[in-house]
C-alpha cells in the first residue's frame, strides 16, 4: 500500500530541484498578476501528483486531462513573461560569459545597483517643468542591444545637467529615446518598438514607445510630456503611479535591485 514511498537518492534531488525551480519562478513572478495564476496552477499539479500516487485514477485522470489541454492556455496567459525569456536568450552573447551570466542575475538573493537614480529624477522633474520632453529607458537584466543599433552610442557618466542638456530641444541628441545601464548613458537616439495597446489620446508616442519597450523586456522607462510636462513611470507595459519625487526614487530603486 506505501511503496509509492520507497525513493532513492535521486528522486530526492528531482523533488529539491523542482522546488528550487518553483522558488525562482515565484520570485521572478512575485509582485506581478501572473502569481495568482502560477500559484493556482502549481496547486492542481500538486493536487494531480497526490491522487496519481494514491491511485485514485478518475480524478488523477480528470486533472491530467485538464492540464494537458490547459497548457496552450497558460502560455497564451504567460505570454508577456515567455516572450521576454526568449526575448533574452535571442538577445544573449553566448560567447561572452560574462554578459550571459548578467542576463541571469535576477537569480540572486539581492542585487545593488549603482545608478544614481536622484540624478535622473531630478533631471525629469527640471524638464517637466519647462515641458521639454524625454524618454529614459533604464535597462535591466534583459539586453537591449537589438535596439541600441537604432541609435548613437555612448559611455557618459550620468548626472543632471548631462541628462537635461541631451534632451534641450535645440540638441542633436533630443530625438528619440536615450539608455542608461547603471550609472551610465550608453546609446541616445534610439528608436523603441511602439505598443498597440490603446491609449487615450492625451499620451503621444513617447508613450506608446516606452509602454513598447517594457512590454518585450524587463526594462524602466521614465517619460515626460512635451505636451501637458507630465512626467511617467512606466514598468511591464503598465504606468505605475507615485505621490512625489521621493516616493518615485524609491520605488526605481527598488524595482532595479
Amino acid at each position: 500500500m506505501l511503496d509509492f514511498l520507497d525513493f532513492s537518492i535521486l528522486d530526492a534531488l528531482d523533488i529539491v530541484l523542482v522546488a528550487v525551480l518553483l522558488y525562482y519562478v515565484y520570485k521572478l513572478l512575485k509582485g506581478t498578476v501572473a502569481i495568482n495564476i502560477f500559484i493556482g496552477i502549481t496547486l492542481i499539479v500538486l493536487i494531480w501528483k497526490i491522487t496519481e500516487a494514491l491511485q485514485m485514477k478518475m480524478l488523477s485522470g480528470l486533472l491530467g486531462t485538464l492540464l494537458g489541454l490547459g497548457a496552450i492556455a497558460v502560455l497564451i496567459v504567460f505570454q508577456p513573461e515567455v516572450r521576454k525569456f526568449l526575448l533574452m536568450l535571442g538577445s544573449t552573447n553566448f560567447s561572452n560569459r560574462r554578459n550571459f551570466l548578467k542576463q541571469l542575475k535576477f537569480l540572486k538573493t539581492e542585487i545593488h545597483t549603482t545608478m544614481n537614480v536622484e540624478a535622473v529624477v531630478k533631471a525629469c522633474d527640471a524638464m517637466a517643468k519647462t515641458k521639454t520632453g524625454a524618454l529614459i529607458v533604464l535597462e535591466r537584466t534583459h539586453n537591449l542591444d537589438f535596439v541600441k543599433s537604432t541609435g548613437d552610442q555612448m559611455n557618459a557618466e550620468i548626472n543632471q545637467p548631462i541628462l537635461e542638456s541631451i534632451f534641450y530641444k535645440n540638441s542633436p541628441l533630443h530625438d528619440g529615446a536615450m539608455i542608461i545601464k547603471e550609472n551610465f548613458i550608453i546609446a541616445t537616439r534610439i528608436v523603441l518598438p511602439l505598443s498597440n495597446k490603446h491609449l487615450p489620446s492625451r499620451f503621444g508616442l513617447r508613450h506608446r514607445a516606452a509602454i513598447g519597450i517594457t512590454e518585450k523586456t524587463d526594462a524602466l522607462c521614465l517619460v515626460v510630456s512635451e505636451e501637458t510636462g507630465k512626467m511617467s513611470y512606466i514598468k511591464d507595459g503598465e504606468f505605475v503611479f507615485f505621490k512625489n519625487n521621493n516616493e518615485l526614487i524609491e520605488t526605481i530603486r527598488y524595482d532595479l535591485n
